[in-house]
This record gives structure tokens, sequence and C-alpha cells, in this order.
């Protein structure tokens, strides 16, 4: 691969070296920057580059060294997943219950990771070096809905920044059991549970803030209802811990609905056992709203839960759900 050249003006000497290169070329971070000076891939004026913190001067003409990107451990499996958009950039999926985001001890194979390298093939530009998806956030691997993946380098910089400053919109729709009021904020510091390390839990101390807002969208007399849940915060089993701690866990929550809720009483006996068996949790991340990382332009994605959160929402609110179901969810 041809290096990346870069030659510092006056106005530039002075800066560190990692955050003159990144400043030059968009796809590449301070940090990837700094791996590469520590790796030999950087060189100044013909000697490799010392030190990330090295201030520039002016007229240094600077070489990166890039390496051709290796394949990443992962290897690509042909698994079928909707795409709603796709460019150089980025790929919004529609993401299915069951399908585990990234390999990990228990799911070395048959991970999204795995489905999006035999998608994108030789069209990932790579990250980090490696040629890999970048994971913007996570689904549990029983929520369903929507998700972004960043393509190159530059765009997962962009997309995790957006994130971090809670500049993305991101709606659920959830079924949970009783009936929590019309609206309302769930706020509380979210860490593991220090009498179960596999859960999370709302913690007095050592967690991470976390706030989720709520809208009722419908409901089953007393025994259960239909909710949409804006994140304010993205913490592992954020929606899921706040609803449960609230007194209203997620329908089929394998984690955080221990025991038959007394709720469950209120609903006939085919109902209840639908809702009592069903597999999941009842929760499909339905909207997702990011500027794009190239672009600027504010992209709005939207999707339906799948048949089976449909069907459960059938039986257990004796209806079908309404295409338009989303907008009956206005957040301030």
């Amino acid at each position: 691969m041809a290096p990346l050249e870069a030659v510092a003006s006056d106005e530039e000497a002075g800066l560190r070296t990692d955050r003159f290169l990144a400043g030059r070329h968009a796809d590449l971070s301070r940090s990837r920057v700094k791996a590469m000076i520590e790796e030999g891939l950087v060189w100044r004026d013909d000697r490799p580059a010392r030190s990330p913190a090295e201030p520039v001067r002016a007229g240094s003409r600077f070489e990166i060294r890039m390496k051709p990107p290796v394949a990443a451990d992962p290897r690509p499996e042909a698994i079928p997943f909707p795409i709603l958009h796709e460019d150089d950039d980025l790929i919004v999926l529609d993401k299915p219950a069951g399908l585990v985001v990234h390999p990990a001890p228990g799911n070395e194979e048959g991970t999204l990771v795995n489905a999006l390298l035999a998608h994108c093939g030789d069209s990932l530009p790579g990250i980090g070096g490696e040629k890999r998806p970048g994971i913007v956030h996570r689904l549990d691997k029983d929520t369903s809905g929507l998700m972004v993946v960043a393509k190159t380098e530059a765009s997962l910089a962009r997309l995790s920044a957006d994130f971090a400053a809670r500049d993305i919109d991101r709606l659920y729709l959830a079924i949970c059991w009783g009936v929590p009021g019309a609206s309302g904020t769930i706020e509380g510091a979210i860490g593991r549970d220090p009498r179960d390390r596999k859960r999370m839990a709302v913690v007095a101390r050592g967690g991470k803030p976390a706030l989720t807002r709520f809208q009722r969208l419908r409901v089953a007399g007393t025994a259960a209802s239909l909710l949409a849940c804006k994140l304010a915060t993205g913490r592992t089993h954020q929606i899921r811990v706040h609803l449960a701690t609230d007194g209203h866990p997620l329908v089929g929550d394998p984690v955080y609905l221990r025991r038959i809720p007394a709720a469950a009483r209120g609903l006939p006996d085919l109902m209840r056992a639908t809702a009592l068996d069903f597999p999941r949790q009842a929760l499909h991340a339905a909207r997702l709203g990011f500027h794009h990382p190239r672009t600027g332009r504010h992209l709005l994605f939207e999707t339906m839960p799948p048949a089976d959160f449909q069907l459960l929402h059938e039986a257990v609110f004796t209806e079908a759900m309404p295409p338009d179901i989303l907008r009956n969810a206005a957040f301030p």
C-alpha cells in the first residue's frame, strides 16, 4: 500500500505528532496513530518517529507506511440479516432475535460479526489494521432491532463519539408486566449485581449513571403494558434492569423475571400461558436516528417488531399491532 504523507506547516508547528497526523488523515484516530508509531510504521524525515507526544517542526515530512489489513480472527459466515441502508461508511441493519453480535466464549461462531465479514468481503477497508466491522453499539442476543455498524475507522470514531455524547435517537418497544404510569423516567446507576455477577442491577456505588424515559402505549387490564422506551444512556441491559427494578419486568426476560408475576393473574388462561411461555425478553429496537459520520446528513430508520413479538402483542392485547404504533411515541 502507498504510504500516507504529510508535511507540517508553520501553523502546525508544535502540535503533538499523533494530533497532527490524526488531523491530516480523517480515517485515523489519535489512538490508532499512537499504535502505529509504536509499531514503527510512522517515519519522520526518513527516520522512525520516536513518540506520539513529540512536537512537530515546520517542514518536517511524515510517512505512514500502512500495512495491508489482515483478516480478523472471526471467519466469514453466510448468515442472512436484513439491511436497511449501506454505503461506503456504514451499514444499518435489523438484527434478528437470537443472533449474538460479537464472538465470545461459548459463541465463537454464528455471530453478527461473522455475518458482516461475509457480507462485506473485500469491500471492508479495515479498522485498527484488521478487516473487521466497527461495532458501535450492541443489542443483547435476544433483543431484536436496529443497529448501525461502521465500515471505516473514521466512521467508528465519529459514531462512537455521538453515542457517548447522547446525540443518537434510540427508541425501543417493550411489553412488560403490570401497568406503569402513563409516562415517566427511571434513573439509577447500573453495575454488576453484587449477589450475581452474571446480572446487572441498580447499585448504590460503582455503577454508571443511567436514565430511561418511557411512555405507555397500550394496556391489557392490569396485567401488561406496551411501552415505548427512549434511552438517554446506553448501559448493559438498561431497559431490562430499570423496568424490573421499577416492578415491571419485561415479559419473557430469562434473567430479570425469576418468578410468575402477580400481574399475570389478570390475563385469561390462554393469554397468560402465551405470555409466560414467551422465550425471550419482549424488547425491540424500533427507531434509530443519527447524523451520517461523513456527510452530516440526518438519517432516521424505523422497523416493526418481528413476528414473534407481534403475535405476543396480539395475544395479550387482543388486536394486531398497528403499523403506525411509533407515531404515538412522542418524547420531549
